[in-house]
């Protein structure tokens, strides 16, 4: 863009200005003659126009040069043409530097930055960065997977509930009022049963994102669920091992004394023995895998499962359980069913209990009716996609007031009659877990004389 004729003018008034006054002066006094009084004006103005064009016309160039470096973002291209004064090659030559030095200062915060933000990424616990009203702004890859995933690198699905929790509320409140760090412990129910610990640290300045506080996030519920293993352990287990225990101690001592040289008797006691040692393992197995299953419950399962093919093979390898109850089964499967995210083993699991409590507490000869299918939109179940496994058995049915209760581990709706079919209690207590850890819902339904329905819903791809 030229300079327009006015700035020349000017800056051509401003140089040449002294001189001119100078001789005009000298012309008023007599000094100098008129003629060539004006003549040397005349000259001075032409002079004065000549410098002060080619003077702005080197600053433009280099206002330009300048500007042209900022808005592409980098180096101070050289100046080109006649310069009329040394100092705008110095002022080009500085401002080239000055660009140099800032641009290899940019790529090195940058690298610094992306150094930070690796760091941040890899930390093996969540870690959620806090906006000035509170909002998630972005969160590493372990909040990701806790929470799941949502726009913009920024934590989705449970994390509202986090934020809404009173005790983090005050932990946030207190952090921003004292400035110092803040702890807090926080149980999540939904969609499982999850205990954290939050440190919520102030940002001081804050970061260039608008960041100003992170909440660092210790998931206990695996220490707790083993915690809490411990003490049912010591307050359920040992009560119910305690009776096979003294019977296989009684039977014991009966062989070794009055039963020492009876065939018959010892053959009947070792028979007594065998199964309460039985149960004594499958006690211990169940608990077990009701631990496992306890700890690694806030963790959502990943793949895919046939559900139809599963249940299908499940009811052909529980045959040899059904055939002494005379029980059979009736398919009814829907192909392409799958479930996800989904764990084939535990799903076999919940499919393998199901069926073997309809065995044992249902009609003996009767049949179980084992479906697969779609959920229906608009039912009991939730909005979004999903399949509905079913299992019916035609037994006595359940009293009304001990369906909430059956996932209670250990809890029997006739003691004596579970102990004497070997049920552990813990059959309902397993699909339970199982299903929570699937974000899936259990529904029970029973009528005396009729029969028991338990139905499981499972997410299904969108």
């Amino acid at each position: 863009m030229p300079v327009s004729t006015g700035r020349v003018l000017a800056a051509a008034a401003l140089i040449g200005g002294a001189p001119s006054l100078s001789l005009a002066t000298l012309m008023a006094f007599g000094a100098l003659e008129p003629a060539p009084g004006l003549a040397a004006l005349g000259v001075t103005g032409l002079a004065a126009f000549g410098v002060a064009r080619l003077w702005l016309g080197n600053l433009r160039r280099l206002t330009e040069a300048l500007r042209q470096a900022a808005d592409d973002h980098g180096p101070v291209p050289a100046l080109e043409g006649p310069l009329l004064l040394p100092s705008i090659a110095e002022i080009g030559e500085t401002a080239r530097r000055l660009a140099r030095a800032l641009a290899s200062q940019a790529e090195q915060v940058a690298r610094l930055r992306q150094a930070d933000a690796a760091i941040i990424e890899r930390l093996p616990d969540p870690l959620v960065v806090l906006d000035e009203t509170g909002a998630a702004l972005r969160a590493n890859g372990a909040a990701r997977t806790l929470f799941g995933s949502g726009q913009g690198g920024a934590p989705g699905g449970d994390l509202a509930a986090l934020l809404r929790h009173p005790a983090l509320a005050e932990a946030v409140a207190s952090a921003r009022a004292a400035g110092l760090p803040q702890r807090a412990d926080i149980a999540l129910p939904v969609p499982v049963m999850r205990e954290l610990t939050v440190h919520a640290v102030p940002l001081d300045p804050p970061l260039s994102d608008g960041g100003r506080l992170l909440l660092l996030l210790s998931d206990r519920t695996r220490d707790r669920a083993v915690e809490r293993m411990r003490v049912d352990f010591v307050a359920n287990a040992s009560h119910e091992l305690r009776t096979p225990l003294a019977s296989v101690i009684g039977f014991i001592d009966t062989l070794r004394g009055p039963a020492k040289d009876d065939p018959e008797a010892q053959a009947r006691f070792l028979g007594i023995m065998a199964d309460q040692a039985e149960r004594m393992r499958r006690l211990i197995d169940d608990l077990l895998g009701l631990s496992r299953i306890e700890v690694t419950e806030h963790q959502p399962p990943t793949g895919r499962v046939d559900l139809a093919t599963l249940a299908a093979a499940e009811a052909e390898a529980m045959a040899p359980i059904l055939a002494p109850r005379g029980a059979t089964v009736a398919l009814a499967l829907t192909p392409g069913t799958v479930a996800a995210p989904a764990d084939a083993g535990q799903i076999g699991q919940v499919l393998r209990n199901l069926l073997e409590n309809a065995a044992r507490y249902g009609r003996e000869g009767g049949t179980i009716r084992l479906s697969v299918a779609p959920a229906e939109p608009g039912t009991r179940w939730p909005a979004r996609p999903g399949v509905v496994l079913t299992v019916q058995d035609e037994g006595p049915g359940i009293p009304r007031q001990h369906i909430p209760r059956l996932t209670e581990r250990f809890y029997r709706v006739d003691r004596g009659r579970g102990r004497s079919i070997g049920g552990t209690g813990l059959g309902l207590a397993i699909v339970k877990h199982i299903v929570n850890r699937h974000r899936g819902v259990l529904l029970i339904e029973s009528e005396e004389g009729v029969g028991s329905t338990f139905r499981v819903w499972l997410p299904a791809e969108g």
